[in-house]
């Protein structure tokens, strides 16, 4: 057990050290995930998240995954729901999705604040995604989470 405890605390150490340019994102894989305020179904459900959502993994333990969400907040959930596929969430209230990465390229269309966003790739100030519509372009990474 205490070997356990001790190498939960590294791994929680080095998740925290290695800040947003080392951050391991995931999204909930089902439907609907429930997260807890610890690593068990026993624990204290604390809310839903729908398919797609993007989390930020802080470490893994034992089938269980702590995350971030956009809000900050610091939750446990089943590693099972999990998949590798990256989204992202909007974080501006209207986002500008622009055909390049350019301030000056034609708007592709916007998306407004807690939409979820396919991301394909990250591009130096700016993440391709695509909406679940087809549509896809450019976003600033200020301008959305998890990226």
């Amino acid at each position: 057990m205490k070997r356990a405890v001790s190498l939960l605390v590294v791994a929680a150490a080095t998740a925290w050290n290695c800040g947003a340019a080392g951050a391991e994102f995931r999204s909930v894989a089902e439907n609907a995930a429930v997260l807890y305020d610890a690593p068990s179904i026993k624990a204290k459900k604390l809310y839903v998240v729908s398919h797609g959502y993007p989390v930020e993994i802080v470490v893994a333990v034992e089938g269980w995954s702590k995350v971030r969400d956009a809000n900050g907040e610091l939750t446990w959930i089943e590693s099972r729901h999990l998949a590798e596929k990256r989204t992202v969430l909007v974080k501006a209230p209207l986002a500008q999705v622009r055909a390049s990465a350019d301030d000056k390229a034609a708007v592709v269309f916007q998306a407004q604040q807690d939409v979820v966003l396919e991301l394909i790739e990250v591009a130096g100030g700016w993440l391709r995604v695509r909406h679940r519509d087809g549509q896809a372009g450019y976003v600033r990474t200020a301008q959305a989470w998890g990226g």
